[in-house]
């Protein structure tokens, strides 16, 4: 017997699978094009913003690297201390050392550093100290990139208060390079971090001050805008950042 309600019923499920299988043909072509583009070689500009230190220490063999890998991308590295806003800077990606503020950027820690309060090997030789405390009166370079360039605080071992240290800056400087080499010539003590002065301190110019004393130590993250799709050349220098 002929049953409207049957035609009726295999039709509706004939079109629920038509619809299915229209949505999954159009998922797939987007993940094959996505797919595709991610295999893409890195081509255009990618601009990269970084601070004076880290980005000359660090990034520059990562860049020259990169280029070399990817000869038909450009590459642009600014360096600086202060901080740029990856939008209206027109950065691709920003290397931010240190402890990151709460932002729409998405980012991924790719190491970390640690704080070394350091002097020239010659300065060592004209003081003792045995405490955080006996620094205060010493001649100190401050860096004015840093938010809070005087104030210090030590930690040591399981101490759950350490020591506080308010320094008095004798040279006041803005940029972490000039830093180094106020304190490689002798001008006084002063705080750098570890992937700065690891060499110096190694051939014996720099000496670490108080090494059984901790400051804080931070991270060191690559951060790019919030995107669900993000370009071949950014994907590539993040993972050749890893490597």
């Amino acid at each position: 017997m002929f049953s409207f309600q049957a035609v009726a019923q295999a039709s509706l499920q004939s079109g629920l699978l038509a619809l299915w299988a229209g949505s999954a043909t159009v998922g797939a072509k987007r993940s094959s094009d996505e797919l595709a583009q991610a295999a893409a070689e890195s081509t255009g500009t990618l601009r990269i913003a970084a601070s004076d230190d880290y980005g000359t220490s660090a990034m520059v063999p990562v860049v020259a690297a990169f280029s070399a890998r990817y000869p038909a991308c450009r590459v642009e590295l600014t360096l600086g201390d202060e901080t740029i806003d990856l939008a209206s800077g027109g950065m691709d990606v920003a290397i931010r050392v240190g402890w990151l503020a709460d932002s729409s950027l998405q980012a991924r820690r790719i190491g970390t550093f640690r704080q070394f309060m350091v002097c020239g090997a010659e300065f060592a030789g004209r003081f003792t100290a045995g405490e955080p405390q006996d620094l205060a009166g010493l001649p100190f370079v401050a860096n004015m990139a840093l938010r809070e360039p005087l104030l210090w605080q030590f930690s040591r071992g399981d101490d759950e208060h350490g020591a506080a240290v308010r320094m008095q800056a004798t040279i006041a400087i803005d940029a972490t390079p000039a830093v180094l080499a106020a304190v490689r010539a002798g001008a006084g003590l002063s705080v750098l971090p570890d992937f700065l002065v690891r060499d110096e301190l190694a051939a014996g110019r720099l000496v670490h001050i108080l090494p059984e004393w901790q400051l804080p130590s931070g991270g060191i993250y690559t951060v790019y805008p919030a995107a669900r799709f993000r370009p071949p050349k950014v994907t590539r220098f993040v993972e050749m950042e890893m490597e």
